[in-house]
């Protein structure tokens, strides 16, 4: 069931090991899962990629959300505003599902 705020919301990426290093912020777990893939070593384009499996737990909450990620490096748009890049890093992601944590 979808929220009905428009909260924002806060995510950290959870290693393996159980550590919790970063933290992105986001109306929804994929908007956070955007950020953080585009932290990834952007490829030279998207069919180069590679996928990195990754999981981000929403802070207050005993919830996974585990993505698949990857980055890639684009030419920025022509209309872009003057302190932006020539070469962006774009990303994308794709949800593989939810786990629970039995505690904290």
């Amino acid at each position: 069931m979808a929220r009905e705020t428009d909260e924002v919301r806060n995510f950290t990426l959870r290693e393996e090991t159980g550590e919790e290093t970063s933290r992105f912020t986001g109306k929804t777990p994929r908007q956070a899962a955007l950020k953080a893939a585009r932290r990834f070593d952007p490829a030279d384009s998207e069919s180069e990629a590679t996928r990195i499996r990754f999981r981000i737990r929403e802070t207050g909450t005993k919830k996974l959300h585990i993505y698949e990620g990857w980055a890639w490096r684009d030419e920025a748009p022509p209309d872009k505003p003057d302190w932006m890049p020539e070469t962006i890093t774009e990303a994308n992601v794709s949800k593989e599902g939810v786990e629970h944590l039995d505690e904290l």
